[in-house]
């Protein structure tokens, strides 16, 4: 398999968070978001992934998008440990958890999002960053609000043991960090992410810690 990801892409991100809990380490080409106006908008990369978008996944001939779809197939092809509950009511609310974070908090603060709010409508960085705080801070509320619901939570989202929804939650929390949201009416949620980067397969997946990492 080769992995085309960035360091600080969130999609990126859960894909390796996913890659390390199922003790794969497929090979890494780094594109970077903004080396010679953006790796991901030239042809050779669009011809893998025509969003122009990271990640994408190569192997036995095919080529897969959206993190989402890379780690549900991966959780069919790779089945332990499982990464969605067998349940379907439990398998539904996980989906709906994650879904809450990749498709409605992580694209208001994509990249191309935030340069067009920048580059063609003129805002300042200081609208972008009230932007993002904005948008993380209401979707992490809302994420907080629904595991208050589950009773009986374990050190995880759903459970004694991580899966998708923790793999989209450490993520959006480093993002919301990096973008200065306040954390501190979300203690579920902290608590939830420092469980999970206290595993070697969270850890080693940051940004930091990347072969093309910046920080």
């Amino acid at each position: 398999m080769i992995f085309h990801g960035y360091f600080r892409s969130s999609s990126a991100y859960r894909c390796r968070i996913a890659f390390n809990l199922k003790g794969l380490s497929p090979e890494f080409v780094p594109v970077h978001l903004r080396r010679n106006g953006g790796e991901q908008k030239q042809e050779a990369y669009k011809a893998l992934n025509p969003q122009g978008l990271v990640p994408a996944l190569e192997g036995d001939g095919s080529v897969l998008t959206q993190s989402l779809a890379i780690i549900e197939w991966l959780d069919e092809t790779y089945p332990t440990p499982a990464l969605l509950p067998a349940d379907s009511i439990q398998r539904a609310k996980v989906r709906a958890f994650a879904l809450a974070i990749a498709c409605d908090i992580h694209p208001l603060q994509n990249l191309r999002v935030l340069d067009y709010l920048k580059n063609d409508l003129g805002h300042d960085q200081s609208v972008l960053d009230n932007w993002c705080r904005r948008w993380i801070g209401d979707g992490l509320a809302a994420c907080e609000a629904l595991l208050e619901r589950e009773a009986g939570h374990g050190d995880f989202c759903f459970g004694d043991a991580p899966g998708l929804a923790d793999i989209c939650l450490v993520p959006q929390m480093f993002s919301a960090t990096r973008f200065g949201v306040d954390l501190s009416k979300l203690p579920r949620l902290q608590a939830i992410q420092a469980a999970c980067e206290a595993l070697p397969a969270f850890a080693d997946a940051h940004p930091v810690r990347q072969p093309d990492s910046e920080a």
